[in-house]
């Protein structure tokens, strides 16, 4: 295959030559985000799908370093022709998820991989943090960058069970640019419509009320870290697991990824 970053057209027309785990990841995500009784909570990203707006890639076992450079790649490309995509554009990224993750991984294991992807992706990053861009995710408008894009990413594993909204069948990430959220914020009248209208959406779709973390971006009380990876409960963690002024302080190089070298753990 040719790229790193498909449209929705590319994916259907070469699906057949696309390796088993990739067709039924795309499949489950066709068959999740545009439901025919239109239920999927997010309507942006309904949008987006229904007009190809939305890209995809596909990366390897999260475990594995060569698919956090193959992610790396993939948002450098993505990068380049996202303001061409649609206002709704999102990277979509589905990770094979192998059988001893699908059997043996909790939410907090998968909690735990995901923000060591961002720690990993952050410590090849080239490029120097976006000075607009608070480095330190305690401050409230701070956002995770890479390649000097912010982007928000919500995190959809097979773990989750109640919180229906962020399971599904492959670690999943949905990583979209802060510029889409120009228009879709709680200054503008139609962002307050669309987050009643999403937030409502939501507490139909899950079998949990809202999770109290879910906040519009530089509210003082909201922390978007908090709104990447949320839990099956409204539980919320204490601390944020992401090492960006450490590296900066030269103290996360060479971070081993999470249960990749234990016994019993298999990444193939």
């Amino acid at each position: 295959m040719e790229g790193v970053v498909f449209d929705r057209k590319w994916i259907e027309d070469h699906f057949e030559a696309l390796p088993l785990w990739q067709q039924s990841a795309y499949n489950d995500f066709a068959a999740t985000i545009a439901d025919e009784a239109n239920t999927f909570p997010c309507v942006p990203a309904r949008m987006g799908f229904l007009s190809n707006h939305l890209r995809y890639s596909f990366v390897g076992d999260p475990r594995e370093e060569q698919s956090i450079n193959l992610l790396a790649q993939c948002l450098k490309e993505y990068a380049k022709v996202s303001r061409s995509c649609g206002k709704y554009t999102t990277l979509t990224v589905f990770f094979h998820t192998p059988l001893d993750m699908l059997e043996s991984f909790k939410v907090e294991d998968y909690q735990q991989l995901f923000w060591s992807v961002l720690n990993h992706l952050t410590n090849i990053d080239e490029v120097a943090w976006p000075e607009e861009i608070p480095t330190d995710p305690v401050h409230n408008e701070w956002e995770f960058c890479f390649n000097g894009e912010p982007y928000f990413i919500s995190c959809a594993t097979p773990a989750h069970k109640l919180r229906k909204s962020r399971h599904f069948s492959t670690l999943l990430m949905a990583i979209q640019p802060r510029w889409i959220f120009n228009d879709i914020n709680d200054s503008t009248a139609f962002g307050q419509k669309m987050k009643k209208l999403i937030r409502q959406r939501i507490v139909d779709y899950d079998q949990i009320p809202g999770h109290p973390d879910l906040k519009w971006y530089g509210q003082e009380d909201s922390y978007e870290w908090k709104q990447y990876f949320l839990s099956d409960d409204n539980q919320s963690p204490s601390k944020c697991p992401f090492l960006r002024m450490s590296q900066e302080n030269g103290s996360l190089r060479n971070i081993p990824l999470p249960f990749h070298d234990e016994p019993g753990r298999q990444s193939n």
